[in-house]
């Protein structure tokens, strides 16, 4: 009798066991490793202002913009920048466009302001090198289907640096960095 009681305890022991693995393999979220191991998304960039105020010359070629898994991007291709690219993100309550003071709408839950440190325009020219309008959607950005991202508006390009203003689904994480000539900004898909 004694037997069956202590084979009846592992059996229930082991079948405990595996739906317990099953669980938290159904738990786990975010991309996969490199070993096909599920990891979960990191969201630990806090979404207070991130600022850098190095001085760039160079002026901002184009804006773009991407789809991960944890995140959505938005690259700002300095072309030519060598040193430290500066900017200025965070969250705003409403977007005014630099300069003039103006209100412009963003769509969105929440508005996230990225000044960098870039010129929309040759400040030796003064041509224009990224053609984008005041108040107006950030040309050649298509943000349809994004997770995180909802409205892009162009605000200014004003005193040597370029004003975007980010519609995004709710006041999220944030990240910025730089790779090379470009200034990237993630926004998380949850906190």
């Amino acid at each position: 009798m004694r037997r069956l009681a202590t084979a009846a305890t592992v059996v229930v022991l082991t079948g405990a066991g595996v739906l317990g693995t099953a669980g938290m393999a159904g738990a786990a979220t975010g991309p996969v490793g490199k070993h096909g191991t599920v990891t979960a998304c990191t969201t630990n960039w806090g979404s207070l202002d991130k600022t850098a105020t190095e001085a760039n010359a160079q002026p901002l070629k184009n804006i773009t913009t991407s789809q991960h898994t944890c995140y959505d991007r938005m690259v700002f291709d300095i072309g030519g920048a060598t040193g430290k690219i500066g900017y200025h993100v965070g969250y705003v309550d409403a977007f005014h466009q630099d300069g003039s003071g103006e209100q412009i709408p963003v769509q969105g839950g929440a508005i996230l302001q990225v000044y960098v440190s870039a010129p929309s325009y040759d400040p030796a020219t003064g041509k224009q090198t990224y053609a984008a309008t005041a108040g107006k959607p950030l040309p050649g950005v298509n943000i349809s289907g994004y997770r995180t991202f909802k409205d892009t508006r162009f605000g200014a390009s004003f005193e040597g640096q370029t004003q975007i203003g980010l519609g995004v689904r709710a006041k999220l994480p944030f990240r910025v960095q730089q790779s090379g000539n470009q200034l990237i900004v993630d926004v998380a898909h949850t906190w």
